[in-house]
């Protein structure tokens, strides 16, 4: 606690905003509030306790940081080296998403793309460290650390008189750690829970067992939070504060990103949206006033586009009709004449001539659609197309 008081008052990163969901408050019959760390310096929670941390060590004279991350630290770490004038070397696994490796490099810092994973990543990183002689700045598993994330929780505290959930991205463990430890020591009755992705559930199955369990899978949209192992420091302060851990699937995460959005008009990434995808797929049953910690918002563009297109899909707010159009001039017209004239919005038209299963003399029409807002008004523009001897069905894009 100390430390995080310490990390509270020295400042300069940025107070984020504690926003009320009246989306997500109707979808959990709960009070739901967003703590929007997207909004943050460098896109992520990260830079509070890079901040923090960086700001300890350079008092032992350090003049060169070395850390390993997915990205988020990364940008962190990088950020604060550039305010102290320090070197700094990061290494990122290969697959790191382009904007993370961009943004790094922006702040000065020199990016190694080495390993599959974070896990990789950071064997290189603490080889480097040592050749060097630099200091290794964890990305969870480091008190000072872990008491910069937990700022979060002192603001969360001072901004809502009554908090009877906290629901927080598990990764490594340092963000949920540092919270869970102001929460716990201030608002005891407050419940914290940690999400992870289902596909690298590595704090989940450490707690039900009972010590740190590495896990080998990392594929998942949730890429910040895709850790194989927790910390060790952060497993002690896990077992000891959370009351539970959830897995939400990644159509689950896609379904967050694209509410947050659409609803909150907050971009989020893959393990920034985990807290609310645990919500809306009812992985956690809330009530009362509840906090949804957003925690980063750095998300690649082309990633973005792929997830909304994902999440209206799955929503059934794009489909595709699928039929036989004579292939002779005005064809095609007719059709799409009946869909402009019912309001529906063509996304995209595809054809295939040259399907052998398809009579010469016709043509393969696939088109992508918006769902128009009325209930049965598919329905409805089939049956018109039916009437103009038009066979269309309904397939999923």
């Amino acid at each position: 606690m100390r430390l995080i008081r310490e990390a509270q008052a020295r400042g300069l990163i940025h107070r984020t905003p504690l926003y009320k969901s009246d989306t997500l408050s109707q979808v959990t019959n709960a009070n739901v509030y967003l703590k929007l760390e997207a909004l943050q310096k460098t896109g992520s929670f990260k830079v509070r306790g890079a901040y923090n941390a960086i700001t300890h060590y350079i008092n032992d004279g350090v003049s060169h940081v070395v850390t390993a991350s997915a990205g988020n630290h990364a940008q962190g770490v990088a950020y604060v080296a550039r305010i102290y004038g320090l070197r700094a070397t990061i290494v990122m696994p290969k697959y790191t998403p382009w904007i993370k490796i961009s943004s790094t490099r922006k702040y000065g810092a020199e990016v190694i793309l080495e390993g599959q994973s974070y896990y990789e990543a950071e064997k290189h990183a603490l080889e480097i460290a040592k050749e060097f002689n630099a200091k290794m700045i964890h990305a969870y598993d480091d008190p000072f650390v872990i008491a910069g994330q937990g700022t979060i929780g002192w603001e969360i505290l001072e901004d809502l008189n009554q908090v009877d959930y906290v629901i927080v991205p598990v990764g490594g463990g340092g963000l949920i750690s540092g919270i869970a430890s102001v929460i716990k020591s201030i608002s005891p009755g407050t419940k914290v829970i940690g999400v992870q992705s289902d596909a690298t559930p590595s704090a989940y199955l450490s707690l039900r067992q009972g010590r740190v369990v590495m896990v080998e899978n990392t594929d998942t949209i949730a890429d910040g939070i895709a850790v194989k192992r927790i910390g060790d420091v952060t497993f002690e302060i896990m077992r000891n504060t959370l009351d539970d851990v959830v897995l939400v699937s990644d159509q689950d995460i896609v379904n967050a990103i694209l509410m947050l959005a659409e609803s909150a008009k907050v971009i989020a990434e893959g393990a920034g949206a985990v807290a609310v995808a645990a919500l809306i797929s009812g992985k956690v049953n809330v009530n009362g006033n509840v906090v949804a910690v957003v925690s980063g918002g750095n998300i690649d563009v082309t990633m973005l586009a792929k997830v909304l297109y994902k999440g209206l899909v799955q929503m059934g707010r794009l489909i595709m009709l699928k039929g036989l159009v004579p292939d002779r001039p005005g064809m095609l017209a007719q059709v799409t004449g009946v869909l402009g004239k019912m309001g529906v919005n063509i996304v995209e038209i595809r054809h295939e001539r040259y399907n052998p299963m398809v009579k010469p003399n016709y043509t393969e029409v696939d088109i992508v659609v918006e769902t128009p807002p009325e209930e049965g008004a598919i329905d409805k523009v089939l049956g018109e197309l039916g009437k103009m001897g038009f066979n269309f069905k309904v397939e999923v894009p």
